[in-house]
């Protein structure tokens, strides 16, 4: 088992197995970044879990509350 990384940014990889691992588990689960971080295979340690977690969490919120304005995608279709 490979040591937990620093708080660098996560690959894909990484994302993946959080986002599988915490609809697992469901948020209310007790001892839930430990089982995560385990579910990860040791890639990230159960701290580095709940931050990323929370950084998420508070991203959302400053979406919702207009504080991150929405990218302007150039697209083809229906909405151009």
């Amino acid at each position: 088992m490979s040591s937990p990384s620093s708080d660098s940014e996560w690959s894909k990889k990484e994302n993946k197995m959080f986002e599988e691992a915490l609809a697992y588990y469901g948020v209310g689960a007790p001892n839930l970044w430990e089982k995560v971080a385990s579910a990860m295979g040791g890639t990230k340690s159960a701290e580095e879990v709940r931050r990323h977690f929370q950084f998420l969490v508070d991203d959302v919120k400053n979406i919702e509350h207009g504080r991150i304005p929405f990218p302007k995608y150039k697209t083809q279709g229906f909405w151009t």
